[in-house]
């Protein structure tokens, strides 16, 4: 009996050995979706993506773009996310979505901030929600949108309230997510100051390198205390270490059925 009971103990920290393993090798398998990859800010987040382990597939309306950025370090997938048609594919087995779209804000039908901030957020949200294996879905918006007299909108067409409209599409489509809404973007070095935080879009006006805005959408990933919540982000004190750990978690989820601050 004794040789029994040893043997039942030995099996069963065999099967939790053996499940953690599938588990492990299940998360390293996770593919997560990059949007706008090939554009400023979404190199950066590629870029952290692969350096931390992850499987990175990137939709981009070129392939001939794609590899020219990444190589064959990333999945590729030809789609555009005004062609809804074109989105299932991309999002086919894929975990996380990470959306770093954009229009230019010029006077261009086919490139409008009504056709790509809005109806083609809203189309990669339906595809990532129809798929039903989309975890949590981080999108890169913008400060300023609930400030309808903001410059941007006199002089882009309405670059904000078409992605105020965005963020609500996401807010309603039943996923978990995170709104990150970042100052004016620049090229400089990211993780050479903290990042400052607000909620409301109150927050004054300040800027804030590509690479950290990378930093703040990567980081959310996965996180359940990121879920729900909308966040505006500039750049901190020179030399300010950011705690990733306690970043989310004192920030107020998005008020149910409510349109984020």
């Amino acid at each position: 009996m004794k040789m029994t009971g040893m043997l039942a103990a030995w099996l069963g920290l065999l099967a939790l050995v053996v499940s953690g393993a599938q588990s492990a090798a299940a998360e390293e398998a996770a593919v997560v979706l990059v949007a706008g990859g090939t554009g400023g800010t979404g190199r950066h987040i590629v870029g952290q993506l692969l350096e931390q382990g992850h499987t990175v597939r990137v939709l981009s309306r070129s392939e001939e773009s794609a590899r020219n950025a990444f190589g064959e370090t990333v999945q590729v997938v030809v789609g555009d996310v005004r062609q809804p048609e074109t989105l299932a594919a991309a999002v086919d087995g894929v975990r996380y979505v990470v959306s770093a779209i954009g229009s230019s804000g010029r006077v261009d039908p086919d490139n409008s901030p009504e056709a790509v901030d809005y109806r083609g957020v809203k189309a990669l949200v339906e595809a990532a929600a129809g798929s039903g294996g989309v975890e949590h879905f981080v999108l890169v918006s913008s400060m300023g949108i609930t400030q309808p007299t903001h410059p941007l909108n006199r002089f882009a067409n309405n670059i904000l309230l078409w992605k105020g409209l965005g963020e609500n599409a996401l807010r309603f489509s039943g996923l978990n997510y995170t709104i990150v809404r970042p100052g004016g973007l620049i090229d400089e070095p990211g993780g050479q100051a903290g990042i400052r935080v607000g909620q409301g879009d109150t927050m004054e006006q300040g800027r804030i390198p590509r690479a950290d805005v990378a930093r703040v959408c990567v980081a959310a990933l996965g996180r359940a205390d990121a879920h729900r919540k909308t966040l505006e982000i500039i750049s901190g004190s020179a030399g300010e270490a950011v705690n990733w750990e306690s970043f989310f978690a004192p920030l107020e989820p998005d008020p149910a059925g409510g349109f984020g601050g």
